[in-house]
């Protein structure tokens, strides 16, 4: 066997036919755009390089038949509540069925994220935010990956826990039927705050993008500061996020809620692209675009994949989320062009998010775990902590 870093364009196209070739049997894989792959390793696109970076490496057999690939990351972004050391990042983890040629992968991103006076491994995560490619897949191979989820063969899991990885912690994904039942406490507590004027909950309008990805802005960094694991957005990026969303956003799926016009809470959902993507055998180019148009007037995406949600915490508790839920759902399923949603995954550290699934009626479809392995084997590895 012999690995090799990524240091050319052939050697990039390689890096991502590996993931094709080792998913190929698998029928409810579909291929994520070539594009997208390769922005995460590009420094004028991913804007990760500006506190950080990365490498990748191909790992042939004696024939020169690829058979593995894997990246590396190391960034002062990256920080996990409780960490009291440098940790670091592998991601886009493909291999065979063989412990000794994961264990080759493994050693090499190791040895790199050393170099880079990182002192542990989390894996296998994204070179950027969490809403993609982020976790092993260890139940749910039984469906469709929506948008951006991981997505891999279930022995993947064995060669991680047989280089030791240890689980750091889980990632659930929910779904529910776009038709299923709130719950009575979802209805009082939508009166509740429907009869107080200084409440609202009402989705985007796309004529008025910046306001809301600014409101975006102010609730997301809120929201998610408490947390202390780098999540800040700038307005300017979530202008961009927006305007970007914009071809392929249905206003009735963008909610936000609001006291006295503060913006306070957000429900960020999108059709799944995956139901469009898979006809597109990872390209996205011209003739795709134009593709993708007529898809969606003609084959319209019925899943519904969530992207973030988020209550700035001093009106957290107070029911707030099943105000807004409540509010989108009867505007969803009035319009009745969707079957499914799927949100986005909610880790066991964030007992509060996991919770307000479950409320709504949310049934688990997938878990996902994110590992870590620390380079000092005789340090031990403390989970996630819980954040509340």
């Amino acid at each position: 066997m012999k690995i090799t870093e990524v240091s050319d364009k052939a050697a990039a196209e390689d890096f991502i036919k590996v993931n094709v070739l080792l998913n190929k049997n698998n029928p409810n894989y579909i291929r994520p755009l070539n594009n997208e792959i390769n922005d995460v390793f590009d420094p004028v696109k991913n804007k990760a390089f500006k506190y950080g970076t990365a490498k990748r490496w191909i790992l042939k057999d004696n024939r020169g038949n690829p058979i593995g690939r894997i990246a590396a990351f190391a960034s002062s972004k990256y920080i996990n509540k409780g960490d009291a050391y440098p940790v670091g990042c592998c991601g886009f983890f493909d291999c065979i069925d063989d412990q000794n040629a994961a264990n080759l992968l493994f050693d090499t991103a190791k040895k790199w994220l050393q170099q880079n006076n990182m002192e542990a491994m989390d894996g296998p995560v994204n070179f950027g935010e969490r809403d993609k490619w982020w976790g092993l897949m260890v139940e749910g191979f039984d469906k469709e990956p929506m948008y951006g989820i991981s997505f891999n063969p279930p022995y993947y899991e064995k060669l991680f826990e047989g280089y030791e990885f240890k689980n750091y912690y889980n990632q659930y994904y929910y779904t529910l039927q776009a038709y299923g039942t709130l719950g009575d406490k979802y209805r009082e507590r939508h009166a509740k705050f429907a009869a107080k004027p200084d409440y609202s909950a009402r989705h985007v309008d796309k004529g008025n993008l910046t306001k809301y990805a600014k409101d975006f802005s102010n609730i997301y960094n809120q929201a998610w500061a408490q947390h202390n694991e780098g999540k800040e957005i700038s307005t300017d990026a979530a202008i961009k996020l927006f305007n970007k969303m914009k071809p392929i956003m249905d206003e009735t799926l963008v909610w936000f809620a609001y006291y006295k016009e503060e913006p306070i809470g957000m429900w960020i959902n999108i059709p799944d692209l995956n139901q469009y993507f898979k006809y597109f055998n990872g390209k996205f180019g011209l003739w795709e675009k134009l593709r993708l148009l007529v898809l969606q007037k003609t084959k319209p995406s019925r899943k519904i994949n969530g992207v973030a949600f988020g209550i700035v915490p001093k009106f957290q508790a107070l029911g707030i989320d099943a105000f807004m839920i409540y509010s989108g759902a009867m505007v969803i399923r009035k319009q009745g062009r969707y079957d499914l949603i799927e949100m986005g995954w909610a880790g066991d550290w964030n007992p509060r998010m996991v919770g307000i699934y479950k409320a709504i009626g949310g049934t688990q479809s997938r878990r996902m775990v994110t590992y870590r392995y620390n380079f000092d084997r005789n340090r031990p590895i403390e989970r996630h902590p819980v954040v509340m």
